[in-house]
C-alpha cells in the first residue's frame, strides 16, 4: 500500500488562500498592465506586466509555504495488515465470500 508516508503539502484552507492570492495578483497585474499599456499605447507592456504578475503569483502560491499548512488534516491511524488475503480490497474479499 502506498499511503503510509504521505506528506500533506497544503490543507484545504491553505488551498483556498493560495487560490485567492493567485487570482488577486493576476487581477491586479492585469488592471495595472491594461491601464499602463493604454496610457503609453503599447500592448506589449500590458503582456509583460501580466506575465510578471503571473510569475510573482506562481512564486507565492506553488511552493508549500508554512502559511498554507496552518490547519493540517487529521488522518485515521494505519490499520496493520493481517493474514494472507490482506492484499485484496475489502469489497473483493466480501464478493468472494458471497459467491462460495
Amino acid at each position: 500500500c502506498l499511503g503510509v508516508n504521505l506528506i500533506v503539502l497544503q490543507d484545504y484552507k491553505g488551498q483556498k488562500l493560495a487560490e485567492q492570492i493567485f487570482q488577486g495578483i493576476i487581477l491586479i497585474s492585469a488592471m495595472i498592465g491594461f491601464v499602463y499599456g493604454l496610457i503609453i499605447e503599447q500592448f506589449g507592456w500590458t503582456v509583460y506586466i501580466v506575465l510578471a504578475g503571473f510569475a510573482v503569483s506562481c512564486v507565492l502560491t506553488l511552493p508549500p509555504w508554512p502559511m498554507y499548512r496552518k490547519n493540517p488534516l487529521s488522518w485515521q491511524p494505519v490499520v496493520p495488515e493481517v493474514g494472507g488475503e490482506s492484499s485484496q480490497k475489502p469489497q473483493e474479499s466480501l464478493k468472494k465470500k458471497k459467491h462460495k
